[in-house]
């Protein structure tokens, strides 16, 4: 049985607008977001996505299900992000006051003002993470994909996908608990 995005590609594979459109509405923003938290920026995070959905639409009769959409449209993302980064040596962490501005403005998790702050400290240590457990990190737990799609975007195995994980959650739990230290 096909998933929405596999049947809107079909449609799109066959020349139907309407289809391609719904298919970028559809995928746009987890694209945009992915983009955004690993760029740092709304702009880069715009650029990247855009080139994401022009390579994707230049192989889009290449997609044959043999995964799902998610995880093939996540594989062109990573792959760009990859080159994006190879010619830019992308090295810079964000500043606090970014890292505010990506919490939602109307009601989110986020409402309490101590879960903010720990939010922005979680997202600024995984800043700080090698770039192979950070992309983990983001497309596991940031968007939402599985263990099998993760390591199949990252083209990995899914035991050491796991190993990122589990080391990345370790590393994090120690920045975490100092921080918690450090602030009584």
């Amino acid at each position: 049985m096909l998933g929405d995005s596999e049947r809107l590609c079909e449609g799109a594979q066959a020349g139907d607008m309407a289809a391609a459109s719904q298919l970028i509405a559809l995928h746009y923003e987890k694209i945009f977001c992915y983009f955004r938290r690993l760029s740092g920026s709304d702009e880069d995070g715009e650029d990247l996505t855009q080139k994401t959905f022009l390579k994707v639409w230049s192989s889009i009769n290449s997609f044959q299900g043999r995964s799902s959409f998610s995880t093939w449209i996540h594989g062109i993302a990573h792959n760009v992000y990859v080159d994006w980064r190879r010619k830019r040596s992308v090295t810079e962490f964000q500043s606090a006051d970014w890292w505010e501005g990506c919490i939602a403005e109307g009601p989110s998790p986020f409402e309490d003002t101590t879960e903010r702050e720990m939010a922005r400290q979680l997202y600024a240590c995984v800043e700080q993470l090698d770039e192979e457990s950070k992309q983990a990190v983001h497309l596991h737990y940031y968007q939402g994909l599985s263990l099998k799609e993760t390591a199949e975007v990252l083209n990995i195995a899914t035991s050491t996908l796991k190993y990122r994980l589990r080391e990345a959650l370790e590393f994090l739990r120690s920045q975490t608990a100092e921080s918690k230290f450090r602030t009584k």
